[in-house]
């Protein structure tokens, strides 16, 4: 069972293999911009977990024995609780997807190390690279599907490659990396589209709020009106004269 982590608590692996995880801004920027997309995109079934940028482990008490995802998607795993890292043998299952923000720098981990190890240890079902810089990689974005224990090329469709874990197609979209689903037929949002959209709801609850109170102050003004009309008498009419002639 996953606890709330506690940053005086450690579980005795290692939190950071103190190298950069990440080359460059961009290549950051790209990182943290696909876990909050994937994070928005999952966020109301409790047992989809995306992380990334975090040490994974697979051998118990192999404290050395661990890779650094820049992003992982895994089903069945509950999201609940911030982990210090990710350690196979207690989550009861490895990544299923894995996502790559590849340069020239990171060319021979990704395609060798990482390559051999989510293959033929995590078995991972599926493997994206996206060359940011479209430094070496042709196309830029590339997918690999396990099948009978090998990665498979994943081809595109209409412009992009279909994940069958996550239910949505990676694209490029100039330096970006979208994600499309077919479901719906619509990008899942950025987090500057995200934030644009909270943004607008806002202005509309807001113009919403405003009509309703401007409604509720006429309403009270009609009431006030149609009273000093009556003499001040809601229920009867001015001046207590009586009603046909009784």
């Amino acid at each position: 069972m996953i606890q709330k982590f506690n940053p005086f608590v450690s579980n005795d692996y290692p939190t950071t293999d103190l190298r950069a995880m990440s080359e460059t801004e961009w290549h950051r920027r790209i990182l943290f911009e696909v876990i909050n997309v994937l994070q928005r995109h999952f966020a109301n079934d409790p047992k989809v977990y995306v992380s990334g940028d975090m040490l994974v482990f697979s051998r118990p008490g192999d404290k050395r024995w661990h890779l650094a995802p820049d992003v992982f998607v895994v089903r069945g795993v509950r999201k609940d609780g911030e982990r210090p890292n990710y350690l196979i043998w207690e989550e009861g299952k490895a990544p299923e997807v894995v996502i790559e923000i590849t340069s020239k720098t990171t060319k021979k981990n990704d395609l060798g190390k990482k390559f051999e190890r989510y293959r033929d240890e995590w078995k991972v079902k599926e493997y994206f690279l996206f060359d940011a810089y479209e430094d070496y990689l042709d196309p830029s974005l590339q997918g690999y599907r396990l099948v009978d224990g090998a990665f498979v090329p994943i081809r595109e469709k209409d412009g992009r490659f279909p994940s069958r874990i996550l239910g949505l197609h990676l694209e490029r979209s100039g330096p970006e990396l979208r994600f499309w689903n077919p479901d719906t037929a619509s990008w899942i949002l950025t987090d500057a589209e995200y934030a644009e959209e909270q943004r607008r709801n806002a202005e509309e609850q807001r113009k919403r709020a405003e009509e309703q109170r401007k409604r509720a102050e006429a309403a009270e003004a009609e009431v006030t009106r149609l009273r000093a009309m009556l003499g001040g008498r809601p229920n009867g009419p001015a001046n207590g004269h009586a009603v046909n002639g009784r």
